[in-house]
């Protein structure tokens, strides 16, 4: 640690919950039941993301044990809002059977817009093609079974 610098708080935090996560990963993961009969089978990306996560989740703590963060921007909300908001959508979509293609193309729309993109419309209707080409990748290309709506099941 600098003499200089002190360890960084919000930095600490974020690094154990990052830990957190990454453990959480790995447990869920150990808890698969569904096993390969050759390769490496549908456990290996969880390991791979939570070692990931772990090896973030150390540089992270190293960085702010030494209190070598760069100062940070004032907070805005706006951006936060619109990409929660947006997600928030997605999932209500999802859930209550609107499907994956028009939630997509909203959830496309909102970052959009939190990034600073002004051009709702063009950003919706990208999204919307965006989340077609993912349903019909996915869902009939791989035969993967996606939340299906009015609009998935005239596909």
């Amino acid at each position: 640690m600098n003499a200089s610098h002190r360890p960084d708080v919000p930095g600490l935090v974020i690094s154990l919950i990052l830990f957190a996560f990454a453990g959480l990963i790995w447990w869920d993961t150990t808890n698969v039941q569904i096993a390969s009969a050759y390769g490496p089978g549908p456990t290996a990306m969880p390991y791979i993301v939570g070692a990931g996560m772990l090896l973030i989740a150390v540089g992270n703590l190293v960085l702010a044990l030494r209190g070598d963060f760069p100062a940070r921007d004032s907070l805005d909300w706006k951006p936060i809002l619109l990409i929660l908001g947006g997600m928030a959508v997605l999932i209500a979509l999802i859930s209550y059977g609107g499907g994956l293609i028009p939630a997509t193309g909203i959830l496309f729309a909102a970052v959009s817009a939190a990034f600073g993109r002004r051009a709702f419309v063009t950003d919706l209707i990208i999204g919307l093609v965006l989340g077609l080409l993912i349903y019909v990748l996915f869902s009939k290309l791989l035969a993967l079974s996606l939340p299906m709506g009015p609009i998935e099941r005239l596909i």
